[in-house]
């Protein structure tokens, strides 16, 4: 009985530090992406701020799903900043500044959930 228990416990804590990775890696990913959207924006480039966005907020997405804590609150703060840079980047010449500005939210509130 206690074979398996100790066997038990060894898969929820290696199940555990899996879920911790996969949103290290997709926090990760999000962040790289965010901040080559703000790259772009600066540049003028709508259409790619909003590809780099996307991409980013997949990512962030997924991170947000096994995130927890304060990590998750910020996460999914960057989520809500990457939808506004990607609502900001459609509308095209114009609101570059706004979009920008959205997808720098967006990577702070990324690089503090990866802490």
């Amino acid at each position: 009985m206690n074979k398996i228990k100790l066997l038990g416990l060894g898969l929820l804590m290696l199940l555990g530090s899996t879920s911790f990775a996969v949103a290290e890696e997709h926090a990760a990913a999000a962040l790289d992406h965010a901040q080559q959207a703000v790259t772009h924006g600066k540049a003028g480039h709508a259409s790619v701020l909003v590809e780099h966005a996307t991409e980013a907020l997949k990512h962030a997405r997924a991170a947000s799903e096994v995130a927890k804590g304060e990590s998750k609150t910020h996460i999914d703060a960057g989520v809500k900043s990457l939808e506004s840079a990607i609502e900001h980047g459609k509308m095209g010449t114009g609101h570059e500044p706004q979009a920008t500005k959205a997808a720098e939210e967006a990577v702070e509130h990324l690089k503090q959930g990866n802490k």
